[in-house]
């Protein structure tokens, strides 16, 4: 992505930022030590995004306090993942996120508009796999991404898949998204020319562990350009797709 250094860089160079302006933005505190967190403020100038707020096991008001700090900072939009109902009714009494309950997901500000260089495809097994896949969706729009959903097309009934062929093959990145035995990563990495992120969910019966089967499923993939992520973590496979996908803007 680009780096904000290298826009406040450009800035200076074409008289539209003065010396001054740069060294304040550039010697303001890189974290802020709230007591309960050490919000990092030039994650955004290091990595290109800032830095995610993680939702379980922190309470609405910790919560509350990070989007704060992170505000009073200049950062206007923030991605939360993991909150739960509860927390994001309390959240956003003080501030005004979107929340999406399906992917558990609140957003403070906007969607950055898309910039990357192709459409990042999410596909699910099932329907089961959609709460995983609206996580890794919206992490990927967040960070400025097109984005083609594409749910319930498992290789229990293959043609639904196949019928999708042209999506799949024009994308730039693919998020394959399935529990049970996890096949679907493999069949589409057979098919496509682009990385392939495959995400193991939680979903399936005794046998399947929690996620375990379809996760050595997917790490013992014969397809080439098969990458897997953790259990159940779209927010991870949704980051790494924007990070593929906005590799352009190095050269």
């Amino acid at each position: 992505m680009n780096s904000d250094i290298r826009a406040l860089l450009e800035g200076i160079q074409q008289g539209t930022v003065t010396v001054d302006e740069a060294l304040l933005q550039l010697k303001q505190q890189p974290f802020e030590d709230i007591g309960y967190a050490k919000v990092d403020m030039h994650r955004k100038l290091r990595q290109g995004a800032g830095e995610v707020i993680y939702g379980a096991g922190k309470t609405a008001q910790q919560i509350i306090g990070i989007l704060t700090a992170m505000a009073s900072h200049g950062q206007k939009n923030v991605l939360i993942t993991r909150l739960d109902d509860e927390k994001a009714a309390e959240v956003k009494a003080v501030h005004p996120i979107t929340y999406y309950p399906e992917a558990r997901i609140g957003i403070l500000g906007q969607m950055e508009p898309p910039h990357g260089m192709g459409t990042i495809v999410v596909a699910t097994g099932g329907t089961s796999d959609v709460p995983v896949a609206e996580e890794a969706a919206l992490t990927a729009q967040f960070l400025g991404n097109e984005v083609l959903r594409l749910y319930d097309v498992g290789v229990a009934g293959i043609h639904r898949l196949l019928s999708h062929s042209a999506e799949l093959m024009s994308a730039s990145v693919i998020i394959a998204i399935a529990g049970m035995e996890g096949a679907l990563a493999s069949v589409i990495g057979g098919l496509v020319d682009c990385p392939v992120i495959a995400v193991p969910t939680s979903v399936g019966y005794g046998a399947a562990f929690g996620g375990i089967a379809a996760l050595l499923s997917m790490l013992n993939s014969c397809a080439s350009g098969t990458a897997v992520v953790n259990i159940d973590n779209g927010f991870g496979a949704g980051y790494m797709a924007s990070t593929i996908n906005h590799m352009e803007a190095k050269h």
